[in-house]
């Protein structure tokens, strides 16, 4: 059994350096930042066993999730007779995709 999902994360930066908090004052931290993008984050993970892993991606798009089972059937479990995957119902996830 693989449990498998994905998010979008955006990519920032700080434009000042945080002011270290002092003995009874809290750190300072602006909250203007420089946006470097976004990256697509694939999970996978086998609860049973005690593994996972990470995929990172420009884009989410079917055919980087049919990708991502591709390599996870390949590479990770080639000589399973069976997958159970545990998913969401994103438009995506389809065996349309594949």
């Amino acid at each position: 059994m693989v449990c498998m999902d994905e998010s979008s994360k955006q990519l920032i930066s700080e434009v000042r350096e945080p002011i270290k908090g002092k003995p009874g004052c809290v750190k300072k931290v602006d909250d203007e930042y420089v946006r470097y993008g976004v990256v697509e984050i694939f999970m996978e993970v086998e609860p049973l066993a005690g593994k996972r892993h990470v995929a990172i991606t420009e884009r989410r798009t079917r055919k980087d999730w049919a990708e991502q089972i591709k390599q996870m059937l390949d590479e990770r479990y080639p000589d399973a007779r069976k997958v159970r995957l545990v998913m969401d119902n994103l438009n995506t996830h389809s065996v349309a995709s594949l």
